[in-house]
Parts: C-alpha cells; structure tokens; sequence
C-alpha cells in the first residue's frame, strides 16, 4: 500500500491541539476460557485491516517536531498495521490496565491503538478484549463499532434515530448556542493544578437499581440513561463539595459536556471523530434528587436541537474558516482547554447490535474508558451491555476522587430506585 496523506477533519484536530493525554477505552468482558493471543490477531486482521482509519498514522511536516501548528499534521496511511503489534496480553487486570492507559499517550509512529486480551478482567468475566486509543483517531461510538465487528456475528451498529441532523437551524439558534458556550462557568474546587493526580475508579450498578431509577420521576415519563447520568453526577458533586456558589463565592455554574454522535442511518459505521459536545449546566444547587433529575430533564431535552446546530451551522463555518486561517481551530481548542468550560463529561453508551459472543465465549459486560480532561475535572462514562450496567470514573483531582466520586453517583442510582413507584 502506497504511503499517502489525508487532512484531519475539525473535531480531529482539536482533540489533537486540547492539550490532554486523550486516550479513550472500551473493554469487553466475557465468560469462558481466555483465547489464544493468536487466534485473536488473525480475527484482527481479517475484520480490520480493510478499515483505512485503522491504518492511520499522524504525519507531522518536516521542522515542525517541537509543536504541533494547525494545519500542518496530516494523516497518513502507509500500510497496512502489524497485528503482531497492536495486539498483545495484557500483564494486569483490566482496572489496572484502565489506570495506566489513562494519561500515557500513545506514540512510536504507528497507528495509535492498541487491542489487550486481559486474562483477569474481574467484573463478572473470565477475560477481556480492551481497545484503548488516541481519542484523535476514534471517538466513542467507533470503539463500539470496531468491537462489534470482532464478535462471531456481526452486524451493523444500530442506525441513528434521526435520518439527519437537521432538526434546528439557522443563524439566531447558532448565536444562542455560541452564547451559551462561551458563558463563564466553574472548575470543580482544588488545592492548584499542579496538585492534581489521574485516578480511574469502575463500579458495577445491579440491573434493577437502574431500572427503578429510571422511573423517576414518578408522574414523568420516566428518564433516560444519559439523563440518569447527569442527574446522579450533579447530586454526587453536590455531596461531595456543597452547592456551587460555596465553592468560589461565584455565581457561574458548573457544566457538564454532553458528546453527541452526529451519524446518521446513511453512515451509522463510519470510524473517526463524528461527534460534537454540548455543553450543559448542572442543577447541583438544586435540593432533591428528583428536582435535580426533572432538572436534569429539561436541560437534556435541548440537547438534540443544539447538536443539529452545531452540524448544521458551527461546523460547517469552522471548517471554511480554518481554510483560510488554520488559527481558528486552536481558538477553538484553547476554549476547550479551560476546566471552567466543562467541569464534568458525561457519556452513556449501549452495546450495538444486542447479545454477542466471541469465538463462542459470551459477552458478560462493557467497560468504557473516557478520557483524562484538564486539572479540576472528571469525566463519566455509563456502558450497558443487555442487563449489565458499569460506571467508570475518570478524575483529574486529588488522589482517589474517582472512587469517591463513583460512590457517589451510585449513590443517587440508589436513592432513586428507592423512591421510586413500583412497576405494576
């Protein structure tokens, strides 16, 4: 195969100039005896080899080694990638391999992902298949992709909702959307940024706590698993660190960026960076859970509308403004940078394409990996595969904050099921 080269797209190249490790994961637990390492890169190469991104490599143009200019990195594809490589075991359990991958970039000019078998995966499994990459080259809903592609049947990753994001559009919904990302807000309270650690915490939430939550609140329509999220991480920053205003004496709010996948039923497999973040305020001064989750709710239902804008309008105008000034994708980037934009992350994904197996062994659960943000930040993600629910915090605080934290938001799951009226 022919070396040649190929520009990055807009969401690419500010993952790559955002200043973070941005190194993502999703792991695959399964029952049953560990597969030979072998057998698992033949099944690599036969399923991904084909799949150009896969074959990806950041190329950075001559006198340009000390920084990274927009515009001036390429992707490049010059070969196929050695399975004997980029398939290993792994030498620990999979929260340990989480915990190390975190805030290790990975580098050595070939493409930027690695697939572990991990013999001890805990959580219900006997091992793992875990994807970790540049976030640059594949955003969440690609590593659910290419792992569905590796299971004994696959299929195609369930197709979008919409047929196109094109639901709000317009120059006065992209000047109420840029105002509202450009509003001040607040980092999470810390010592300074030079005393903050990376620290990965997992927990598993029991199938009926999440389903008795998810019929809150109770004269509601009930609530999504993404609202859920949002909702159990405004109450667990509220338990942890009081309301907002005790935190700088500031009335700015704390937000959460909410990614959102912008592929369509024209390109639901596409493999890359489709994806834009909205950025949504927390109600973590509002008293309750079930106020802070219709809270929650009504900020959430905005989220489609705002992400069509951005498609539609944002960028679209960003990328032929980069075209003729590559500036504006650092402007962007360095927004992005400050913690205050986005104290939290919050993500919840669902196994594509329902019950799998691999090499006959059952999928038991899915573990994501989100990726380490600025100091004074934690990001969530909340994986469902069938009936198994797991929760993996990603903070940049003090040491241990991630289970804390975890803790936390587990803790509003169960207050909710609580309460919760009971299914008739």
């Amino acid at each position: 195969m022919a070396t040649y080269r190929m520009r990055l797209s807009c969401a690419d190249e500010m993952l790559l100039l955002n200043g973070c490790p941005g190194v993502i994961g999703l792991a695959a637990v399964f029952a049953g005896e560990q597969p030979d390492v072998a057998q698992v890169r033949a099944r690599v190469a036969e399923r991904w080899t084909g799949l150009e991104r896969m074959n990806c490599v950041l190329d950075r143009s001559p006198g340009n080694a000390g920084t990274v200019r927009p515009g001036r990195v390429r992707w490049a594809v010059p070969g196929p990638f050695d399975p004997a490589v980029h398939v290993t075991v792994a030498s620990n359990k999979l929260d340990d391999l989480w915990a190390q991958s975190v805030d290790r970039p990975l580098v050595g000019g070939v493409p930027p992902w690695r697939l572990f078998v991990v013999p001890d995966a805990a959580h219900g499994g006997d091992f793992a298949l875990a994807l970790v990459a540049q976030h640059v080259l594949l955003d969440g809903r690609s590593l659910a992709t290419l792992m569905r592609l590796l299971m004994d049947s696959p299929v195609q990753a369930r197709e979008s909702g919409r047929s196109a994001p094109l639901s709000r559009t317009g120059l006065r919904a992209a000047g109420r959307e840029l105002r509202v990302m450009a509003a001040a807000g607040q980092a999470l309270p810390m010592r300074s940024p030079e005393q903050t650690y990376a620290s990965v915490a997992v927990s598993e939430l029991p199938a009926h706590t999440v389903r008795s939550a998810r019929r809150q609140p109770s004269d509601g329509r009930g609530a999504t698993l993404n609202e859920l999220l949002v909702g159990a991480v405004a109450g667990a920053l509220r338990a942890q660190y009081g309301p907002v205003r005790r935190w700088r004496q500031r009335d700015e709010p704390v937000y959460t960026a909410v990614p959102c996948d912008l592929r369509t039923r024209s390109n639901p497999r596409e493999l890359g960076n489709t994806l834009t973040v909205v950025r949504v305020p927390l109600p973590v001064d509002v008293e309750g859970p079930v106020a802070r989750l219709r809270a929650c709710q009504a900020a959430m239902a905005t989220v489609p509308d705002r992400a069509a804008v951005h498609a539609t309008v944002l960028f679209p105008a960003a990328e032929a403004a980069r075209r003729t000034g590559p500036w504006v994708t650092r402007l962007l980037a360095d927004r992005g940078r400050n913690s205050c934009f986005a104290a939290t992350a919050t993500t919840a994904m669902k196994w594509p394409g329902g019950s799998s197996t691999f090499q006959d062994r059952r999928l038991v659960r899915t573990v994501g990996l989100p990726p380490l943000q600025h100091p004074g930040t934690v990001s969530f993600a909340l994986a469902q595969a069938a009936d198994a629910f797991t929760l993996t915090a990603v903070c940049n605080l003090r040491p241990n904050d991630a289970r804390r934290l975890a803790d936390a938001v587990v803790t509003e799951f169960e207050t909710w099921a609580r309460t919760a009226t009971p299914s008739v």
